[in-house]
Protein backbone atom coordinates (compact mmCIF):
# COMPACT_ATOMS: atom_id res chain seq x y z
CA UNK A 1 0.00 0.00 0.00
CA UNK A 2 1.26 3.48 -0.85
CA UNK A 3 1.66 7.02 0.38
CA UNK A 4 2.29 9.76 -2.17
CA UNK A 5 3.26 13.42 -2.05
CA UNK A 6 1.44 15.58 -4.61
CA UNK A 7 2.28 18.74 -6.54
CA UNK A 8 -0.75 20.97 -7.12
CA UNK A 9 -2.22 22.30 -10.33
CA UNK A 10 -2.21 26.11 -10.07
CA UNK A 11 -4.69 28.71 -11.32
CA UNK A 12 -3.90 32.34 -12.10
CA UNK A 13 -7.37 33.87 -11.75
CA UNK A 14 -7.36 37.68 -11.76
CA UNK A 15 -8.34 38.02 -8.09
CA UNK A 16 -5.40 35.95 -6.77
CA UNK A 17 -2.17 36.99 -5.08
CA UNK A 18 1.22 35.43 -4.37
CA UNK A 19 0.93 34.28 -0.75
CA UNK A 20 0.54 30.63 -1.75
CA UNK A 21 4.00 30.83 -3.33
CA UNK A 22 5.64 33.02 -0.70
CA UNK A 23 4.08 31.55 2.44
CA UNK A 24 2.95 28.03 1.51
CA UNK A 25 5.79 26.99 -0.79
CA UNK A 26 3.58 26.32 -3.81
CA UNK A 27 5.54 26.02 -7.05
CA UNK A 28 3.75 28.09 -9.65
CA UNK A 29 4.68 29.72 -12.95
CA UNK A 30 3.56 33.31 -13.38
CA UNK A 31 2.98 36.23 -11.05
CA UNK A 32 -0.44 35.19 -9.71
CA UNK A 33 -1.34 31.99 -7.87
CA UNK A 34 -5.01 32.27 -6.97
CA UNK A 35 -5.63 28.57 -6.33
CA UNK A 36 -3.49 25.49 -5.78
CA UNK A 37 -5.42 22.27 -6.42
CA UNK A 38 -3.49 20.16 -3.93
CA UNK A 39 -5.62 17.02 -4.32
CA UNK A 40 -7.21 16.86 -7.74
CA UNK A 41 -8.16 14.41 -10.44
CA UNK A 42 -10.29 16.95 -12.29
CA UNK A 43 -9.90 17.37 -16.04
CA UNK A 44 -9.37 21.11 -15.55
CA UNK A 45 -6.26 20.53 -13.45
CA UNK A 46 -4.81 17.34 -12.01
CA UNK A 47 -2.24 17.13 -9.25
CA UNK A 48 1.00 15.29 -9.99
CA UNK A 49 2.76 12.66 -7.91
CA UNK A 50 6.21 13.79 -6.75
CA UNK A 51 7.33 10.73 -4.80
CA UNK A 52 7.77 6.97 -5.28
CA UNK A 53 8.24 5.30 -8.65
CA UNK A 54 5.15 7.20 -9.85
CA UNK A 55 7.02 10.54 -9.66
CA UNK A 56 5.92 13.03 -12.31
CA UNK A 57 2.77 11.14 -13.20
CA UNK A 58 -0.62 12.82 -13.29
CA UNK A 59 -2.54 11.83 -10.18
CA UNK A 60 -5.67 11.40 -12.32
CA UNK A 61 -3.93 8.81 -14.53
CA UNK A 62 -2.75 6.88 -11.49
CA UNK A 63 -6.23 6.84 -9.94
CA UNK A 64 -7.97 5.85 -13.20
CA UNK A 65 -5.76 2.76 -13.35
CA UNK A 66 -5.96 1.97 -9.63
CA UNK A 67 -9.54 2.59 -8.48
CA UNK A 68 -9.17 0.11 -5.61
CA UNK A 69 -6.88 2.54 -3.74
CA UNK A 70 -9.90 4.80 -3.13
CA UNK A 71 -11.67 2.38 -0.79
CA UNK A 72 -15.11 0.84 -0.59
CA UNK A 73 -16.86 4.08 0.42
CA UNK A 74 -15.92 5.49 -2.99
CA UNK A 75 -17.52 2.70 -5.00
CA UNK A 76 -20.79 4.69 -5.17
CA UNK A 77 -19.05 7.47 -7.12
CA UNK A 78 -18.27 7.26 -10.83
CA UNK A 79 -15.24 9.53 -10.46
CA UNK A 80 -12.77 10.62 -7.81
CA UNK A 81 -15.16 12.17 -5.26
CA UNK A 82 -13.43 15.32 -3.96
CA UNK A 83 -11.16 18.22 -4.85
CA UNK A 84 -9.05 20.09 -2.27
CA UNK A 85 -7.70 23.58 -2.88
CA UNK A 86 -5.70 26.32 -1.24
CA UNK A 87 -7.20 29.71 -2.18
CA UNK A 88 -5.62 33.17 -1.88
CA UNK A 89 -8.14 35.97 -2.39
CA UNK A 90 -6.05 39.11 -2.76
CA UNK A 91 -9.19 40.65 -4.25
CA UNK A 92 -12.80 39.51 -3.73
CA UNK A 93 -14.08 36.60 -5.77
CA UNK A 94 -17.16 36.98 -7.92
CA UNK A 95 -20.53 36.45 -6.30
CA UNK A 96 -21.53 32.98 -7.41
CA UNK A 97 -23.56 29.86 -6.75
CA UNK A 98 -23.12 26.13 -7.34
CA UNK A 99 -25.91 23.76 -8.41
CA UNK A 100 -26.77 20.45 -6.79
CA UNK A 101 -26.04 17.11 -8.42
CA UNK A 102 -29.43 16.77 -10.12
CA UNK A 103 -29.27 20.14 -11.87
CA UNK A 104 -25.57 19.92 -12.74
CA UNK A 105 -25.83 16.43 -14.21
CA UNK A 106 -28.75 17.52 -16.37
CA UNK A 107 -27.27 20.81 -17.59
CA UNK A 108 -23.47 20.40 -17.30
CA UNK A 109 -22.89 16.62 -17.53
CA UNK A 110 -20.93 16.70 -14.26
CA UNK A 111 -21.75 16.71 -10.57
CA UNK A 112 -22.75 19.74 -8.52
CA UNK A 113 -20.74 21.20 -5.70
CA UNK A 114 -21.01 20.99 -1.94
CA UNK A 115 -18.00 22.61 -0.29
CA UNK A 116 -16.50 23.83 2.97
CA UNK A 117 -13.87 26.43 3.81
CA UNK A 118 -11.34 26.39 6.61
CA UNK A 119 -10.03 29.93 7.03
CA UNK A 120 -6.22 29.89 7.01
CA UNK A 121 -5.65 33.64 7.16
CA UNK A 122 -7.91 36.67 7.28
CA UNK A 123 -6.97 40.34 7.31
CA UNK A 124 -8.54 42.47 10.02
CA UNK A 125 -12.09 43.29 8.97
CA UNK A 126 -12.15 40.67 6.20
CA UNK A 127 -15.54 39.28 5.30
CA UNK A 128 -17.25 36.95 2.87
CA UNK A 129 -20.78 36.72 1.52
CA UNK A 130 -22.98 33.77 2.45
CA UNK A 131 -26.59 33.80 1.31
CA UNK A 132 -29.01 36.67 1.89
CA UNK A 133 -29.55 38.90 4.90
CA UNK A 134 -33.28 38.28 4.55
CA UNK A 135 -35.53 36.21 2.32
CA UNK A 136 -36.24 37.80 -1.06
CA UNK A 137 -38.18 36.68 -4.11
CA UNK A 138 -36.84 35.76 -7.53
CA UNK A 139 -37.97 39.03 -9.12
CA UNK A 140 -36.01 41.13 -6.61
CA UNK A 141 -32.98 38.88 -7.00
CA UNK A 142 -32.96 39.38 -10.78
CA UNK A 143 -33.60 43.12 -10.49
CA UNK A 144 -30.73 43.63 -8.07
CA UNK A 145 -28.37 41.68 -10.35
CA UNK A 146 -29.33 43.95 -13.23
CA UNK A 147 -29.11 47.25 -11.34
CA UNK A 148 -25.90 46.33 -9.45
CA UNK A 149 -27.43 46.48 -5.96
CA UNK A 150 -27.14 42.79 -5.13
CA UNK A 151 -24.58 43.25 -2.35
CA UNK A 152 -27.10 45.37 -0.41
CA UNK A 153 -29.16 42.28 0.45
CA UNK A 154 -26.37 39.72 0.93
CA UNK A 155 -25.34 38.41 4.34
CA UNK A 156 -21.87 39.74 5.16
CA UNK A 157 -19.97 37.32 7.42
CA UNK A 158 -16.80 38.57 9.11
CA UNK A 159 -14.22 35.81 9.53
CA UNK A 160 -11.00 35.04 11.34
CA UNK A 161 -8.36 32.34 11.19
CA UNK A 162 -9.78 28.95 12.16
CA UNK A 163 -13.38 29.63 11.12
CA UNK A 164 -15.27 26.91 9.24
CA UNK A 165 -17.93 27.76 6.66
CA UNK A 166 -20.09 25.14 4.97
CA UNK A 167 -21.49 26.07 1.57
CA UNK A 168 -24.40 23.89 0.44
CA UNK A 169 -25.50 23.88 -3.20
CA UNK A 170 -27.76 26.81 -3.98
CA UNK A 171 -26.06 29.15 -1.48
CA UNK A 172 -24.99 32.44 -3.06
CA UNK A 173 -21.47 33.19 -1.82
CA UNK A 174 -18.13 34.90 -2.38
CA UNK A 175 -14.78 34.83 -0.60
CA UNK A 176 -13.76 38.38 0.26
CA UNK A 177 -10.54 40.33 -0.09
CA UNK A 178 -7.69 39.38 2.24
CA UNK A 179 -8.88 35.84 3.00
CA UNK A 180 -7.02 32.56 2.48
CA UNK A 181 -8.85 29.26 2.81
CA UNK A 182 -8.43 25.55 2.43
CA UNK A 183 -11.43 24.37 0.44
CA UNK A 184 -12.72 20.79 0.48
CA UNK A 185 -15.39 20.22 -2.14
CA UNK A 186 -17.02 17.77 -4.47
CA UNK A 187 -14.96 17.02 -7.57
CA UNK A 188 -16.67 19.62 -9.71
CA UNK A 189 -15.81 22.89 -11.42
CA UNK A 190 -19.37 24.11 -12.05
CA UNK A 191 -19.81 27.74 -10.98
CA UNK A 192 -22.56 30.17 -11.94
CA UNK A 193 -21.29 33.74 -11.66
CA UNK A 194 -23.90 36.45 -11.06
CA UNK A 195 -21.85 39.57 -10.20
CA UNK A 196 -18.19 40.41 -10.74
CA UNK A 197 -17.79 44.08 -9.78
CA UNK A 198 -17.50 45.06 -13.45
CA UNK A 199 -14.07 43.49 -13.79
CA UNK A 200 -12.50 42.61 -17.11
CA UNK A 201 -10.88 39.27 -17.89
CA UNK A 202 -7.43 38.76 -19.46
CA UNK A 203 -9.03 39.30 -22.88
CA UNK A 204 -10.18 42.79 -21.91
CA UNK A 205 -13.84 41.81 -21.89
CA UNK A 206 -16.21 41.46 -18.91
CA UNK A 207 -16.10 37.96 -17.47
CA UNK A 208 -19.05 35.75 -18.38
CA UNK A 209 -22.09 35.76 -16.12
CA UNK A 210 -24.55 32.86 -15.79
CA UNK A 211 -27.62 34.68 -14.56
CA UNK A 212 -30.32 32.41 -16.00
CA UNK A 213 -28.89 29.27 -14.42
CA UNK A 214 -28.19 31.09 -11.16
CA UNK A 215 -31.84 32.15 -11.01
CA UNK A 216 -32.77 28.48 -11.38
CA UNK A 217 -30.66 27.15 -8.50
CA UNK A 218 -30.15 29.93 -5.92
CA UNK A 219 -31.90 29.57 -2.57
CA UNK A 220 -33.22 33.04 -1.78
CA UNK A 221 -32.67 32.89 1.96
CA UNK A 222 -30.08 33.27 4.67
CA UNK A 223 -28.56 29.87 5.39
CA UNK A 224 -28.33 28.72 8.98
CA UNK A 225 -24.82 28.47 10.37
CA UNK A 226 -23.72 24.86 10.11
CA UNK A 227 -21.94 23.77 13.27
CA UNK A 228 -20.74 20.19 13.24
CA UNK A 229 -21.77 18.22 16.32
CA UNK A 230 -19.91 15.12 15.18
CA UNK A 231 -16.48 16.11 16.49
CA UNK A 232 -15.28 16.80 12.93
CA UNK A 233 -14.68 20.16 11.27
CA UNK A 234 -17.33 19.15 8.77
CA UNK A 235 -18.95 15.99 7.54
CA UNK A 236 -21.45 15.23 4.78
CA UNK A 237 -22.05 12.42 2.32
CA UNK A 238 -19.08 13.56 0.20
CA UNK A 239 -16.31 14.20 2.74
CA UNK A 240 -15.32 14.05 6.40
CA UNK A 241 -12.78 16.67 7.51
CA UNK A 242 -10.70 17.00 10.68
CA UNK A 243 -7.99 19.39 11.82
CA UNK A 244 -5.26 17.81 13.89
CA UNK A 245 -2.56 19.58 15.90
CA UNK A 246 0.63 17.51 16.11
CA UNK A 247 3.19 18.19 18.84
CA UNK A 248 6.63 16.70 19.27
CA UNK A 249 5.61 15.05 22.53
CA UNK A 250 2.34 13.66 21.14
CA UNK A 251 2.43 11.49 18.02
CA UNK A 252 -0.85 11.33 16.08
CA UNK A 253 -2.01 7.80 15.25
CA UNK A 254 -4.35 7.39 12.29
CA UNK A 255 -5.69 4.57 10.17
CA UNK A 256 -6.33 4.31 6.46
CA UNK A 257 -8.82 1.46 6.43
CA UNK A 258 -10.33 -0.41 3.52
CA UNK A 259 -13.26 2.04 3.51
CA UNK A 260 -11.44 5.17 2.33
CA UNK A 261 -8.20 6.77 1.27
CA UNK A 262 -6.81 9.55 3.49
CA UNK A 263 -5.75 13.02 2.34
CA UNK A 264 -3.37 14.99 4.56
CA UNK A 265 -2.79 18.72 3.99
CA UNK A 266 -0.22 20.54 6.12
CA UNK A 267 -1.27 24.10 7.00
CA UNK A 268 1.43 25.01 9.54
CA UNK A 269 4.81 23.69 10.66
CA UNK A 270 6.71 20.56 9.71
CA UNK A 271 6.00 16.89 10.27
CA UNK A 272 6.67 13.37 9.03
CA UNK A 273 3.95 10.93 8.00
CA UNK A 274 4.95 7.30 8.20
CA UNK A 275 3.41 3.90 7.60
CA UNK A 276 5.02 0.56 8.36
CA UNK A 277 7.28 0.78 5.30
CA UNK A 278 7.35 4.43 4.16
CA UNK A 279 7.94 7.88 5.60
CA UNK A 280 7.43 11.25 3.91
CA UNK A 281 8.22 14.66 5.36
CA UNK A 282 5.73 17.52 5.04
CA UNK A 283 6.07 21.28 5.31
CA UNK A 284 3.40 23.98 5.24
CA UNK A 285 1.37 23.66 2.04
CA UNK A 286 2.28 20.03 1.28
CA UNK A 287 -0.36 17.43 0.38
CA UNK A 288 -0.22 13.64 0.80
CA UNK A 289 -2.48 10.85 -0.42
CA UNK A 290 -2.58 7.55 1.49
CA UNK A 291 -4.18 4.57 -0.25
CA UNK A 292 -7.15 2.86 1.33
CA UNK A 293 -6.31 -0.29 3.28
CA UNK A 294 -2.78 0.96 4.01
CA UNK A 295 -3.55 0.55 7.70
CA UNK A 296 -2.04 2.46 10.59
CA UNK A 297 0.02 5.60 10.03
CA UNK A 298 1.68 8.12 12.32
CA UNK A 299 2.28 11.87 12.14
CA UNK A 300 5.23 13.21 14.13
CA UNK A 301 6.54 16.76 14.41
CA UNK A 302 5.12 20.17 15.19
CA UNK A 303 2.37 21.03 12.75
CA UNK A 304 -1.31 21.48 12.01
CA UNK A 305 -2.82 19.27 9.34
CA UNK A 306 -6.22 18.84 7.72
CA UNK A 307 -7.22 15.22 7.26
CA UNK A 308 -9.97 14.28 4.80
CA UNK A 309 -11.59 10.94 4.05
CA UNK A 310 -14.78 9.70 2.41
CA UNK A 311 -17.54 8.58 4.79
CA UNK A 312 -20.15 5.94 4.20
CA UNK A 313 -23.25 7.31 2.50
CA UNK A 314 -25.16 7.25 5.78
Amino acid sequence: MGIYKLKPACKDYIWGGNRLVNEYGVECDGEICAEAWVLSCHKDGSSRITSDIQEGRLFSEFINENKAVLGTNCERFDDFPILIKLIDAKKPLSIQVHPDDEYALKHEKQFGKTEMWYVLEADEGAFLYQGFEKNIDKEEFERRINDNTLTEVLHKKYVKKGDVIFIAPGTLHAIGEGIMVAEIQQNSNVTYRVYDYGRLGPDGKPRELHISKALDVTKLERPTDTVSNSGHLATCEYFCVDKITVKKEAVYHGNAGKESFVSILSITGNCTVSTGTEAISMKKGDSLFIEADTGKYEIEGDAEVIITSIPSKA
